[in-house]
């Protein structure tokens, strides 16, 4: 099992200098002496503590003071050392990081699945940090464990484009299920995915939808939504959003009082929990699946299998993407580098079960709660 992160601050770890004293300037420097943080923090304006941190836990120091050391820095001339890994033993030791948005989710468990077998065949060891769906927590988690860190995978990340680049520039970064600019990514196609739902629907006679919405900082679910609209417009249906929900069977019960103030003949939801969820609920309010009510999730986890009826599901390959990240970020490792940000695109699959049955002559209506 990975290790898991807590709480608990580790001690950031010295970067680059042994010296005792404070150097001159940079500018009072022979040129075969190395820039030392002492350097950069005169030319920035800050305080050595301050450089120490944005070099080796970012999550430390707000953006803007970062982007202007590593500037500076980058001006200077400075090469970081980056800190050395045990010697003496047989079998070099790596710890790659993956940052989860929640460790109950279990399509996260395959992608931690697929990226550990392929991490732990080329030498290195996963750590988990689970966000619980919370930005800030991941950051700071992730800037307590960097300095002991050779490289960050992160599973659809909550933090900003700029957090993700601020970490981007102390280790690489690769980005699952969330495009972001100058990193890594690699995507499952939800334009492609959404597509083959609709034309699903549409071969039932559905006539209109209800996507049931996930987090609003998730950069999966304004991309499903948009491949969702896109083709529900191709194909002459009319999408309806609701939500945001919590991502989870809990989000799903509460969607069902929402959708049934205008109830649709076809819901889709953000991810599988959530269907599930939204399926229990109908279910226990009296309605038929399929027969008054198709219902679709995304991720085609285990459980999706095991409901009934059996839920049709998209599936996005997430033990597929634990692999290709774990093959993507060994590769930075090993070539230390620095390559060219690549977007790789990931087909999705439609896995058909009994959730789906031909459109009801009327449309459904929300029994009332007995």
């Amino acid at each position: 099992m990975p290790t898991t992160v807590s709480d608990d601050d580790t001690t950031a770890l010295a970067d680059v200098d042994n010296a005792s004293t404070r150097p001159q300037g940079a500018e009072e420097r022979g040129r075969d002496k190395p820039i030392t943080i002492y350097d950069i923090a005169a030319a920035a304006g800050v305080a050595p503590s301050t450089v120490s941190r944005a070099l080796t836990r970012p999550g430390r120091v707000s953006t803007e003071t970062a982007d202007r050391i590593y500037v500076v820095a980058e001006q200077l001339g400075y090469k970081r050392t980056r800190p050395r890994r045990p010697a003496g033993s047989a079998e070099e030791t790596y710890v790659i990081a993956l940052a989860i948005a929640d460790v109950g989710n279990p399509f996260f468990s395959r992608v931690m699945i697929g990226l550990q077998e392929s991490a732990r065949a080329n030498g290195y060891t996963v750590l988990l940090v689970d966000s619980r769906e919370n930005a800030a927590q991941e950051r700071a988690a992730i800037g307590k464990v960097l300095h002991l860190i050779d490289g960050i995978v992160l599973a659809s990340s909550r933090m900003s484009n700029s957090a993700i680049q601020q970490f981007n520039r102390a280790v690489p970064v690769v980005s699952l299920n969330r495009q972001v600019p100058g990193v890594t990514s690699i995507l499952s196609d939800s334009v492609q995915g959404m597509r083959a739902v609709v034309e699903h629907l549409a071969a039932h006679g559905h006539s209109e939808l209800t996507y049931l919405a996930g987090p609003p900082d998730s950069w999966s679910n304004g991309t499903r939504w948009e491949g969702l609209t896109r083709a529900c417009h191709a194909l002459g249906l009319r999408p309806r959003r609701i939500g945001p929900f919590s991502p989870t069977i809990g989000g799903g019960l509460h969607a069902l009082e929402t959708w049934g103030r205008h109830p649709t003949s076809a819901v889709v939801g953000y991810n599988d929990l959530l269907a599930i969820g939204f399926m229990k609920a109908a279910v226990a309010r009296g309605l038929r699946v399929p027969e008054d009510v198709s219902i679709i999730g995304v991720d085609n986890v285990d459980l999706s299998a095991l409901t009934n009826p059996g839920l049709t599901s998209l599936a996005a390959g997430s033990r597929r993407l634990g692999m290709r990240a774990a093959t993507a970020i060994v590769g930075h490792l090993r070539h230390r580098s620095q390559p060219q940000p690549a977007v790789t695109m990931l087909e999705m699959s439609l896995q058909e079960r009994e959730s789906v049955g031909p459109a009801p002559v009327a449309p459904p209506v929300l029994p009332p709660v007995t």
